[in-house]
């Protein structure tokens, strides 16, 4: 095969592999908590014909060499963590959080997810839970008589109770953050999981020890910028267009090559 033919290939690929994730961001663009994905390539082998540096025939330094790429490859999607705007909601369970942290969300399984959505909803055990019924951790129980529910900066759970003219508290939430939070598995339904890559989790109190805090009645919108998506999708779509082109010439190059064999 051409060399060149190939090496579009890998461009094709990558181009395409880029265009994915541009269409996962713009889907999730009003998703509450999403982070946009960002697809990292490298460039492949070099077929090194001459050494930079090395001696030529008459005794001179070559000044560069004679270095070929062999084309590009996708290397991996990274969550980029930036903190996205606030949406102010109103309503009592809707937590934001302002800053780094994760809520603790407990999986059917027993292991521990992460999450940065913080529409949390009350089961009917009073429970609060996420938006598909999975129970925050640590846990937070509402009374079926509580007439008004508050959360601190600091995740602290108070509830208005009927014969109690202070607030009572009913839990603690607490946030969690990783060293490299790029390296946490994304599971879908806003939920990630901890990987080697990520680091052991670092539990603590919302505002302490680096940790962001929490707001009450807001939700974090998700960091998609919509104008940005759509210059690097017409990037992406051009490029993609010059690696066909590429492709296409190679082949004439080809087609003229055997003609000229005959």
């Amino acid at each position: 095969m051409n060399p060149a033919m190939w090496i579009s290939k890998t461009g094709l690929q990558a181009q395409d592999a880029k265009l994915q994730a541009i269409a996962n961001n713009l889907a999730n663009a009003n998703t509450v908590g999403f982070k946009r994905d960002r697809a990292v390539f490298e460039d492949l082998f070099y077929q090194v014909e001459r050494q930079p540096g090395a001696q030529t025939a008459d005794g001179v330094l070559s000044a560069t060499g004679v270095q070929l790429g062999t084309g590009t490859r996708l290397v991996g999607t990274q969550k980029v963590f930036t903190s996205g705007a606030l949406q102010t909601t109103g309503q009592s369970l809707d937590v934001a959080i302002v800053g780094q942290g994760f809520l603790q969300i407990e999986m059917p399984n027993g292991e521990r997810a992460y999450t940065r959505s913080g529409q949390l909803q009350v089961n009917a055990e009073g429970r609060v839970v996420n938006t598909r019924g999975l129970p925050v951790v640590p846990e937070v129980i509402i009374p079926p008589e509580a007439t008004s529910v508050t959360i601190g900066e600091n995740g602290m759970v108070t509830a208005n109770v009927p014969g109690n003219a202070e607030p009572v508290q009913i839990g603690q939430l607490t946030l969690v953050s990783f060293v490299n939070p790029s390296g946490l598995l994304a599971l879908g339904d806003n939920l990630y999981m901890e990987t080697p890559a990520s680091g052991v989790p670092n539990e603590g109190t919302p505002g302490e020890d680096g940790l962001g805090t929490i707001k009450q009645g807001a939700l974090e919108a998700s960091n998609v910028q919509v104008v940005e998506e759509m210059v690097d999708m017409i990037t992406a779509q051009r490029t993609y267009e010059m690696n066909t082109k590429v492709l296409s010439a190679a082949d004439n190059m080809l087609q003229l090559l055997a003609q000229a064999t005959r």
